[in-house]
């Protein structure tokens, strides 16, 4: 008997056992409320077998476990207003609606966007101008005063910083942006809790059931076993992975901060807990949770923690649970890791959303380099994942821009990575001739040249340097480079998600640097307040902001009016040109070829390559409206990008 054939029996018997308890444990419940759970967890339940059978099936009360995991499940389920159970069966309907070629992601801090959550609600009209169907909320739950990791370190998963509103205020944006065809997205910190958080504190109080929640230990034994296959992650501020907590005797295992605990996942009441805060807030109206720092929730001796396979089976238990209570829920992980592993996580079963930080990060590369070789080789092999997931691809977030493109990748290009990093670090902080960036180092390592980069777009793109210079060549250059690379994640596959204060082309903010608590961070320099006296120049084509505005809005136009753009599948194409990426996006018989120049210079491509594709000789550009015909090259002016749509003779003659 097979492995998959033997667990699936398991389940079944488990669930025949199972399910007369809990219906007794609801037995007030009526027959109807209790059939739309029940129907769901017969889907289901098999894959939530499987994988909290593989975490906790060697502990002797696994079954006890089990069923107080699933009536987490029923309670949360119950209480789900109908309003999102309606949703439920409309997303179950509908499983690939964040395929559509209308989703636009933006993202933004509350308070720095708007100050509050009512703010925020005012500014709901804004957020449609620009075409948003998804807001990604920065991290807005209590957490302590002083030391917070930008809200990281979370004292309460059902309270929201009192600054900035309440539980019932966030349920009733979500429900506001909900009727506006905007989907509410928040970061749920899995791997981590405050120091404050209820839990820790009654592990400090000496609860021995709490103390079970994290990773305490009475002496370095442990640790120093651990620490021998563990790697520092801000060694610079913050070394080391435990930290001795003198009011307890005990040292605390801190992976990012010595006020961040790890949280133990050993143990299955932490799964029962972290389960119901995640469904707590699917039923506030959220409809996609960013799991933070996932590559760090399992622990195993010997290892470095990170990315271990129990890591991706903790995730499915969640996911499945979520099928069952929330089917509206989707995640989207964010493992700022080697691209092998990013890809890992991506899965209809696990996250059906991922963050693309190695786009990210060769789009900023070949602007540096004026050449897309590594892009596009990069992507050729990286880009495809399951069509029932997507990408969400970005140019800039809150964090800093690591280089994460693969050294084998680099290799087969000539180009060796180590040093390549280095360029790319002196190139965005302007310490190489002739660099148009602006940036600042994040976390650098003067002996070994390591570090990431931060800094906002425009200001990374050249608009800060050429504005200081007053060259208005260079401006309309800066320009055209933001507009560049914001028209590739809005074309390329997935959802395109936008920093908010880019489109309006904000720069950087230096005063961080006169707040002690944040001038040893320099990613505080592309998290300002929204220059919402700049924004409200974003329709007059005269000021900068307007000159950023309209152009990218009207990119966010088309794409939303561009059925090739549905979808996920891209197939990179040889443009015979170093400086020019192609590339063509398919959604049924709907095709879109993009052709984009990542150089200041005009730039021309053999028409023939074009006609090699099958895809004729009279195309429509989207972005100018003009009509191309491939009788000759297709020139392209600096910075230049084509959407080039098949004319309409030539898809009937098709």
């Amino acid at each position: 008997m097979s492995a998959n054939v033997e667990s699936s029996e398991r389940a079944a018997l488990s669930l025949r056992r199972l399910l007369p308890r809990l219906r007794d444990r609801f037995a007030s419940v009526s027959n109807a409320q209790w059939q739309g759970f029940e129907t769901r967890l017969q889907r289901h339940f098999p894959a939530l077998f499987r994988a909290l059978h593989t975490l906790y099936g060697d502990q002797y009360d696994f079954y006890w476990h089990l069923e107080a995991i699933l009536a987490t499940a029923a309670e949360m389920w119950l209480a789900r207003p109908p309003a999102l159970q309606a949703l439920d069966e409309q997303r179950e309907a509908a499983p690939d609606w964040f395929q559509a070629h209308e989703m636009v992601g933006g993202v933004c801090y509350v308070d720095l966007f708007a100050r509050d959550l009512a703010g925020i609600r005012q500014k709901i009209d804004y957020f449609r101008e620009l075409g948003l169907t998804y807001l990604h909320l920065m991290p807005l739950f209590a957490s302590p005063a002083a030391e917070n990791d930008g809200g990281y370190a979370v004292s309460s998963y059902r309270d929201v910083r009192p600054d900035l509103g309440t539980m019932a205020e966030l349920q009733a944006l979500a429900a506001e942006l909900r009727g506006q065809g905007i989907s509410l997205v928040l970061d749920l910190v899995f791997n981590h809790t405050s120091d404050e958080h209820e839990w820790a504190r009654k592990a400090q109080a000496g609860d021995p059931d709490y103390a079970d929640f994290y990773f305490l230990f009475p002496d370095r034994a442990m640790p120093d076993a651990y620490d021998a296959h563990l790697r520092e992650i801000f060694p610079d501020v913050r070394p080391g992975n435990f930290t001795w907590r003198p009011d307890i005797g005990k040292w605390v295992w801190t992976t990012f901060n010595s006020f961040q605990w790890d949280l133990n996942y050993h143990n299955p009441v932490v799964f029962n807990h972290m389960a119901a805060e995640m469904l707590a807030l699917a039923n506030a109206g959220v409809e996609i949770l960013r799991l933070d720092a996932v590559a760090f929730t399992w622990k195993e001796l010997g290892t470095n923690c990170e990315n271990l396979p129990k890591a991706h089976v903790l995730i499915q238990a969640f996911n499945a649970l979520a099928r069952i209570a929330a089917p509206a829920l989707l995640f989207k992980s964010e493992a700022i890791v080697h691209p092998d592993e990013v890809a890992r996580y991506i899965d209809p079963g696990e996250c059906q959303l991922s963050y693309n930080p190695l786009l990210m990060a060769l789009l900023w590369e070949a602007l540096a380099t004026r050449e897309v070789k590594l892009l596009a080789h990069s992507l050729r092999g990286r880009f495809h994942i399951n069509p029932r997931c997507a990408w969400v691809n970005y140019v800039r977030c809150h964090d800093d821009i690591g280089w994460t493109f693969d050294d084998g990748d680099a290799w087969q290009l000539g180009i060796n990575g180590f040093d390549h990093r280095r360029f790319l670090n002196n190139f965005y902080t302007g310490r190489f001739p002739g660099s148009f960036a602006r940036g600042l180092p994040f976390q650098e390592n003067p002996k070994t040249g390591d570090a990431r980069i931060s800094g906002m777009a425009a200001s990374l793109a050249g608009l800060e340097k050429a504005l200081r210079e007053e060259t208005e060549a260079e401006v309309e250059l800066a320009i055209r480079r933001i507009l560049l690379i914001h028209s590739v994640i809005l074309a390329i596959g997935g959802i395109p998600l936008i920093y908010l204060g880019d489109e309006i082309g904000a720069l950087n903010d230096y005063s961080y640097r006169a707040d002690p608590a944040k001038a040893g961070d320099s990613r505080w320099v592309h998290r300002p307040a929204f220059d919402w006296e700049r924004a409200a120049q974003r329709a007059d084509p005269d000021t900068l902001a307007g000159r950023v505005f309209t152009r990218l809005r009207r990119l966010i136009g088309l794409r939303q009016g561009c059925a090739a753009l549905a979808g996920g599948e891209m197939t990179v194409l040889d443009a015979g040109n170093g400086h020019v990426f192609g590339y063509l996006r398919r959604s049924g018989p709907a095709r879109l070829l993009v052709l984009a120049n990542f150089s200041e210079q005009p730039q021309r491509v053999a028409a023939n390559l074009v006609r090699a594709y099958g895809l004729g000789y009279a195309f429509d550009d989207l972005i100018s409206g003009q009509r191309v015909h491939l009788g000759g090259d297709v020139e392209l002016e600096p910075y230049q990008v084509l959407w080039l749509a098949v004319a309409a003779e030539e898809a009937a003659a098709a």
